[in-house]
């Protein structure tokens, strides 16, 4: 897959670019995530297993802000929305959006910024445990 890297080590870039990857891995697979054969379920693993991994990839090595944290949490709402499809009022019957606080109790994974965090845990102790010699880039 590669990393971009700058001059002035943003990740900005990097970002923009596995998210335009992210998009193209939903957009392969949108037949599936948006039949209604599919239990809801089963969507959220393939979104697990097929569109973040690619959005993910190297994160280990991102240092966030807070605009890069939105970018990256409106990725995965957009989706989820997509999956989880418009909530219906009963009253008006018309579909509204799924607010970020329903969409999360909806799907019972961590987000994705509490899955990059845990991910650069674990990377710091694996590099803290490798000898001193050992140390080699994962890039």
């Amino acid at each position: 897959m590669g990393t971009t890297l700058t001059d002035q080590n943003s990740v900005q870039e990097e970002i923009k670019s596995r998210l335009k990857s992210g998009n193209a891995g939903y957009h392969s697979v949108q037949n599936l995530m948006s039949s209604s054969l599919l239990l809801k379920n089963l969507k959220i693993k393939i979104y697990r297993t097929i569109i973040l991994p690619v959005v993910l990839c190297g994160c280990e090595t991102w240092s966030l802000t807070l605009r890069e944290e939105r970018g990256l949490r409106g990725f995965e709402n957009r989706v989820l929305r997509r999956l989880f499809g418009p909530k219906r009022d009963e009253v008006t019957v018309e579909g509204r959006k799924l607010h970020m606080e329903k969409l999360n109790d909806l799907n019972c994974s961590p987000n994705v910024i509490r899955v990059i965090k845990s991910r650069r845990v674990r990377w710091t102790g694996h590099v803290a445990r490798m000898g001193r010699g050992e140390v080699h880039t994962r890039f």
